[in-house]
């Protein structure tokens, strides 16, 4: 450990994982270059110089170059885990030894060093949060009200994030800004459906190792999360059900292809259950008293409260890990339901998430809304903000530009028929 290290407050496994942390760092950034091109205008610019900046997120390779961007740019910023079972020991290790990032972030961490860590997250006394979930800012506004003057706004990018943050401006608690990063369209378009629905797969897999062609898949939820996850599950061979609450998005579903029917009936027909709805207790007693003996259950939506495992672990006599995050129970009627990842996000507890060239657009546009709360500090009323179309726009286009690809422009004439009302067909 070097004299720098020891200087910077952190709390990892172990600082020996830095290299193999900092070499899967810098293969993510191979897919990452929109956040890459960020990183190295605010390096020039510092737009956050002087701004103190605590980040709440799953502590990942990706994640780590969002860390290292903010900091190019000047911001004094903490990071810790949103995740219990999320956090990439090595890739903490790393941001602390060789990026002089403090991190809090221990993956399998309990409840209490969680709380613990967003309590240090609060005491940096930040002025911009970066939430996933929400937890750091729901917990500065019930406990830290001498704070709010501190802060610049938030920004969120996850659906329970956002629906948290709904009820709080609807409660009159949000006295500031919050940007809707879950909203872009470079977000929730390719973060949720592509990023979601291969990485969950890709989580199931690396936990069962099962094949899922043939199998009965289960998807509670027909949002961009649930579509991406039912698309590719169909796509890797398996038989689709999806459950849903909203009319319409029920009605997409059945026209895409896929069974809908309400939890209750398909409880009976699935091997696999997989939670991407944001709610609480999607599955619940009734549901697993109708599953077949050995079906398996798994979470990829945000919080681990969409599997009632409460419910669970009373009509279980016994409880076995058969592998990792593989757990057995075994249940007083004689059958077995298997839950994975202890029903935390499966793509993160058991794989390592959304591949890197999805969430570049997702951090830069993470990186992007900070910098907009910045610039327009204390003209921005309380409450929910679009990421701006223009930025949504530029972003798509670094994409593109990136990966080779070029688009129409429009011509002059063009231009001037779109803009006009007085041109009829």
């Amino acid at each position: 450990m070097t004299a720098t290290t020891t200087q910077i407050k952190h709390e990892v496994k172990d600082l020996s994982l830095a290299p193999l942390g900092k070499q899967r760092i810098e293969w993510a950034g191979r897919e990452m270059p929109v956040l890459g091109l960020i990183r190295d205008r605010f390096a020039k610019e510092k737009p956050f110089a002087g701004i103190r900046l605590s980040a709440c997120c799953h502590v990942t390779t990706e994640t780590a170059h969002l860390a290292i961007a903010l900091k190019a740019g000047g911001a004094d910023a903490v990071l810790i885990a949103s995740n219990p079972l999320s956090t990439q020991d090595d890739v903490a290790a790393s941001l602390v030894v060789d990026y002089g990032i403090p991190v809090f972030a221990i993956k399998g961490e309990d409840s209490a060093t969680y709380n613990r860590h967003v309590e240090i997250a609060l005491d940096h006394k930040p002025n911009i949060i970066i939430d996933d979930g929400s937890d750091v800012t729901v917990h500065l506004v019930q406990h830290r009200q001498n704070q709010l003057s501190d802060i610049i706004g938030t920004t969120e990018e996850t659906t329970t994030g956002i629906v948290r943050l709904a009820a709080m401006f609807k409660d009159g608690a949000l006295s500031f800004p919050a940007m809707n990063v879950n909203d872009a369209e470079t977000k929730h378009f390719f973060d949720n459906r592509y990023g979601t629905g291969q990485s969950t797969l890709d989580g199931i897999i690396r936990a069962t190792n099962i094949l899922l062609a043939g199998k009965t898949i289960v998807v509670a939820g027909y949002g961009w999360c649930g579509k991406g996850t039912a698309l590719r599950a169909r796509g890797m061979g398996a038989n689709v059900i999806v459950t849903e609450i909203n009319a319409v998005r029920a009605l997409e579903a059945t026209m895409d292809g896929f069974r809908v029917m309400p939890m209750e009936q398909a409880a009976s027909e699935g091997d696999i259950f997989i939670t991407v709805t944001g709610n609480k207790h999607v599955i619940r007693g009734e549901h697993f008293a109708q599953m077949k003996d050995g079906a398996i259950v798994c979470n990829s939506g945000h919080f681990d409260i969409e599997i009632d495992l409460k419910a669970l672990g009373a009509e279980a006599s016994e409880v076995r890990t058969v592998r990792p995050f593989t757990q057995q129970y075994h249940l007083n009627s004689g059958k077995s339901v298997i839950v994975l990842g202890e029903g935390r996000l499966i793509n993160l507890a058991a794989a390592e998430g959304h591949p890197s060239a999805v969430m570049d657009m997702s951090f830069a546009n993470q990186a992007m809304a900070c910098e907009y709360l910045v610039k327009n500090k204390g003209k921005l009323q309380p409450g929910l903000h679009s990421i701006p179309t223009e930025v949504d726009q530029e972003i798509a286009r670094l994409k593109l530009e990136a990966m080779g690809i070029n688009m129409d422009t429009l011509t002059s004439a063009q231009v001037e028929y779109m803009n006009s009302w007085t041109s009829g067909t």
